[in-house]
């Protein structure tokens, strides 16, 4: 045993496998560490000076107390209790200043007038209001168009840059600077909490308010606190911000949303480069540049106000949210007791010194930024870098790689050191052209057949859950993982041990780096082809998993170099006993000879033909053992023996000779131990790369299911990582031992078991279905729908397991709000959204109903365009819209502000007009025009035919407000009965719409 352990680095079993195991493991570890766990918040309440925490904890439980939708009356209620809150903040920070607390929380002349005293300036914002345009459904359709009232509220921290005086109110520029603006809504889902979304956001910046108006924290740039209202319903909040005047103010920002509930805060999109430094600043960043390239490219169906920042006021910023567990995203999960302490601190520890940073730097931000590469490791730091200088090194690498590998395989070549590729030398002797065999081919071919083999596995693994149980990652996707890694790691050892048995060389290694490197090349000319062309940064991690592969390589090359030349090789081994030194020659006879031989040659035990060398001293004859005097190869002891001494043979003045069983006789002088160097290089770089890709990935997209994203995106995402996070070990796995290898392939019979038949879901990771009720005003006729995933036995099921389904057909058919899900619809429960007229007066519900929406429509006949004007009014409601069935060009709102940033109507015209108020029951009056004069839509038609053309649509008003129970029957009937592995989310603006048609 002492002998097998007297290289306990060496290219062996034993060190691979432990040393292999033990750092991946490690690695694994610590990401998963990373990924899963919340820093812990301070045990302190008060961890900074200005900031306490256990106020920010009851602020977040008195914000996530109900639903508080802005078309619900807890709206109205949170929005007061914030007023309150920021007014006793910034009490407390001006501590000396006396004036009357009252008239400066409602009086705005008032509070300008303290301006130049008080650190912070409040606006409560009850004028602004906005119309703009949005891409319908399918950017093949015509859009939508919103006219919105705000209610922000907007609190301006001066900075010691900034000057007095209140610039926003005289008409003067805003300090050349600038400021910073950072966000977060007050409003939630009908049907979540807000919690996450975005209560933490809020508590956040009410800290940061606090922490900013403390003594000895006054920012040099001046901060804007933007409390928005209105998130939820089309980023309504920030679009009001635009017609603010502090909007002009801010040039970069700090977006603070949820798109998941609990856990990490993660940083997934930034503007530029400059902006993303300020994220360094973070006690425990997380972010990827790779989530931003998922958002682009819509994976995620969610938005955020950052699109109102970046694209109409043309600002700077981050976004930093919430994204996981995306389960429990507007739901009633969303709730204080599914978030966490820790996740308040996560994002507020990122927050302050974020805004600490952009405050005090002293660019000014104009114009745009450069793209930018960023992401963190293990939580602590945060690498950010400019998107040119990867595209650079990406370049640098193609072309110094190759030029690299060649230039060393050149200069081994001239040294005649060059054994790959090499397949026999030839020894002149005398008259005589003797050849030896190198066997340099030997191992070429094996690692494509690894590779080949091991990702069509996982590949067809993918393929079969898909087919089998498609939507087992939605609650199972380290089951998943667990499948995926271990059956491409069991295939590759089994397919490289089976090839290295027929045919062992010691140039294994070697040449499954040049594949390797080979691969990699290919799929790096393609990372660089989108960084250059469509500035996609989310390969970074595929650029140094190159480089990795490129160093470990050219150690490999170099191990070359300690091999003797080739012509001394075959001028030691050669058969002939002609030449200036019998005695080496003899010893090469019986010794060097056979270590020359092929794998195959030297285990063939029946070859009787071939000469056998005989004992000195004694004649060989046919009964000659074959094992005689041989130096045979042990496993065990990775060495030459001799069998009568059971000790090394010694050649040339006693240096000893080790050659791996099977392998090439001119390998005994290769180092043992560069394989550890070349293991750590590909092992720790792109695992950790690699690794942090994958959990953020996958944390992304396994729960997207739900909102109609590919069933095949996670499965063959996961496929694809987890190829590339063990293929870096594929060079060295020939030499593991079976444990291990046995090991994942139990693990990959259970889990595979496991994902083809365990029910997808579960009460901690439950299905989120759609739910929505409309209802006809004109026949009484209700209609509820459930939307889900495209399983219509399973949404059939779930709508079977309500009551009030009994004895009713379901009916079941693609979504018609949402691509890639179906809706199975029924009659509801009538709703009581509006008071009704006293029971048992025998009065139809329809003629109630009808009490609930008031609307004219008037053709107006005195102009020469199509244009009608509509007037309707909802009770207990402040959201109404107008569908049309054709497109509309043009249309104004009695009151609304005029539009000079956006268009009201896209060039494809509206189909739709959403109208949002800030008081409750407010009439609308709204002037619609259409036609070909004024539309594309219709070119080509037939002008006069349209201008007498009617305009079919319906008057819709909505109700939101889900806080009372037995107000909407048919949600609290789905809440009650639904299974408990189901989450009901809202699917429209309105849980309920009213409806009534009109013709002009």
């Amino acid at each position: 045993m002492k002998r097998a352990f007297s290289n306990p680095i060496g290219f062996t079993p034993l060190p691979v496998t432990i040393i292999g195991s033990l750092v991946y493991t490690a690695l694994f570890v610590a990401l998963l560490v990373t990924h899963l766990v919340v820093p812990s918040a301070p045990r302190s309440p008060t961890p900074v000076p200005g900031v306490n925490l256990t106020e920010a904890w009851l602020d977040l439980q008195h914000i996530s107390g109900g639903f508080h939708p802005y078309n619900s009356h807890r709206n109205d209620e949170t929005r007061d209790w914030l007023l309150r809150r920021i007014d006793r903040i910034l009490a407390e920070s001006t501590r000396g200043l006396m004036f009357d607390r009252s008239r400066y929380l409602h009086d705005a002349q008032f509070r300008l007038s303290v301006a130049k005293q008080n650190p912070a300036v409040v606006f409560s914002d009850m004028t602004s209001n906005v119309t703009f345009s949005s891409e319908g459904k399918k950017l093949s359709e015509p859009g939508l168009s919103v006219y919105f009232e705000g209610t922000n509220i907007i609190v301006y921290i001066r900075g010691s840059e900034d000057g007095d005086g209140d610039w926003w109110t005289s008409g003067q520029e805003p300090p050349e600077k600038g400021g910073v603006l950072v966000n977060a809504h007050y409003d939630s889902v009908s049907t979540g909490y807000g919690a996450s979304d975005d209560g933490v956001g809020i508590v956040t910046i009410l800290q940061s308010l606090k922490y900013f108006t403390s003594e000895g924290h006054k920012p040099k740039k001046g901060i804007v606190a933007l409390f928005n209202n209105g998130e939820e319903d089309y980023l309504n909040g920030a679009q009001a911000f635009r017609k603010h005047p502090l909007s002009t103010f801010p040039k970069t920002f700090l977006n603070l949303e949820g798109a998941g509930a609990g856990g990490r805060a993660v940083m997934f999109r930034s503007t530029d480069t400059e902006v993303t430094k300020a994220y360094q600043k973070s006690k425990h960043p997380f972010a990827s540049v790779l989530s931003g390239d998922v958002f682009k490219r819509g994976i995620i169906r969610s938005e955020t106000d950052y699109r109102v920042f970046t694209g109409k006021l043309g600002l700077r910023g981050l976004d930093v949210a919430f994204f996981e567990p995306r389960a429990n995203y507007h739901t009633d999960r969303d709730d204080a007791k599914h978030t966490s302490i820790d996740s308040v601190w996560h994002m507020l520890s990122a927050a302050i010194p974020t805004l600490e940073a952009l405050s005090s730097d002293s660019q000014n931000f104009d114009g745009k930024g450069s793209d930018s590469v960023w992401f963190d490791l293990f939580g602590q730091i945060l690498a950010v870098f400019k998107l040119r200088v990867l595209f650079a090194l990406s370049v640098t690498l193609l072309v110094v790689a190759p030029l690299t590998l060649i230039i060393i395989g050149t200069v081994l070549s001239k040294m005649d050191k060059l054994y790959i590729f090499g397949r026999k030398k030839h020894v002149q002797r005398g008259e005589d052209d003797e050849s030896v065999l190198l066997h340099g081919w030997k191992g070429f071919f094996q690692y494509p057949l690894l590779v080949v083999l091991a990702s069509a596995a996982v590949i067809g693994l993918a393929f079969l859950v898909v087919k089998l149980n498609p939507y087992i990652v939605y609650s199972s996707p380290y089951a998943v993982w667990s499948m995926m890694l271990s059956a491409w790691v069991f295939v590759a050892w089994f397919v490289s041990c089976a090839a290295d048995f027929l045919r062992p060389s010691a140039l294994t290694r070697l040449y499954s780096l040049l594949w390797l490197t080979l691969i990699s090349w290919i799929i790096l000319l393609a990372v660089t082809v989108l960084e250059k062309r469509e500035n996609i940064a989310g390969g970074y991690f595929l650029v140094f998993y190159f480089a990795a592969i490129f160093l470990a390589t050219t150690i490999a090359f170099l191990e070359l170099f300690g091999l003797p030349r080739k012509s001394e090789y075959a001028e030691e081994v050669s058969p002939s006993d002609h030449g200036p030194n019998p005695r080496r020659r003899s010893q090469s006879n019986s010794s060097g000879q056979r270590l020359a031989q092929s794998s195959e040659e030297q285990q063939r035990p029946d070859d009787t033909n071939e000469e056998q060398p005989a004992e000195e001293g004694e004649e060989a004859t046919e009964t000659t053992s074959l094992l005689r005097q041989d130096r045979q190869t042990t496993f065990a002891h990775y060495r030459h023996q001799n069998p009568a001494t059971n000790e090394p043979e010694a050649i040339d003045g006693g240096k000893e000779r080790k050659v791996y069983p099977g392998e090439q006789a001119w390998s005994w002088s290769l180092p043992t131990w560069l394989w550890v160097l070349q293991f750590l290089l590909l092992g720790i770089i792109p695992v950790i790369l690699t690794g942090e890709v994958a959990l953020f990935l996958t944390s992304s997209v396994y729960q997207t299911l739900a909102d109609g994203s590919s069933v095949m995106l996670p499965y063959f995402a996961i496929a694809i990582l987890a190829i590339l996070v063990f293929i870096p070990v594929s060079p060295f796995i020939h030499r593991y031992t079976y444990h291990i290898p046995i090991f994942l392939l139990l693990v990959f019979i259970g889990t595979l078991i496991y994902n083809l038949v365990a029910f997808p879901f579960s009460a901690n990771n439950r299905l989120k279905v759609y739910f929505d009720q409309r209802v006809d005003l004109d026949t009484g006729i209700n209609t509820v729908t459930l939307t889900g995933i495209k399983d219509s036995s399973l949404l059939r099921d779930i709508a079977g397991s309500l009551p009030s389904t009994a004895g009713q057909e379901i009916v079941c058919i693609d979504s018609t709000l949402r691509s890639g899900l179906q809706q199975c619809s029924w009659h509801g429960l009538p709703p009581k959204v509006v008071p009704s007229p006293p029971s048992g007066l025998g009065i139809p519900p329809q003629l109630g109903y009808a009490d609930w929406l008031s609307f004219n429509a008037t053709r107006m006949t005195n102009t020469t365009r199509n244009e009608v004007h509509i007037t309707l009014s909802g009770k207990n409601t402040r959201a109404c819209k107008i569908e049309f069935d054709s497109p509309i060009s043009d249309f104004e709102v009695k009151g609304a502000a005029p539009e000079d940033r956006s268009e009201k109507v896209r060039k494809d015209g509206s189909k739709e007009i959403r109208l949002w108020s800030r008081t409750w029951e407010k009439p609308w009056h709204v002037r619609v025009r259409w036609g070909v004069e004024e539309s594309s839509f219709a070119v080509g038609m037939n002008k006069q035919r349209q201008k007498r053309q009617g305009l079919n649509g319906r008057v819709v008003c909505l109700w939101s407000d889900a806080n009372n129970p037995g107000v909407i029957p048919a949600l609290d009937e789905a809440w009650k009965f639904v299974p408990a592995w189901v989450a009901i989310s809202k699917a429209k603006d309105g849980l309920v719409e009213g409806s009534k048609s009109f013709l002009a």
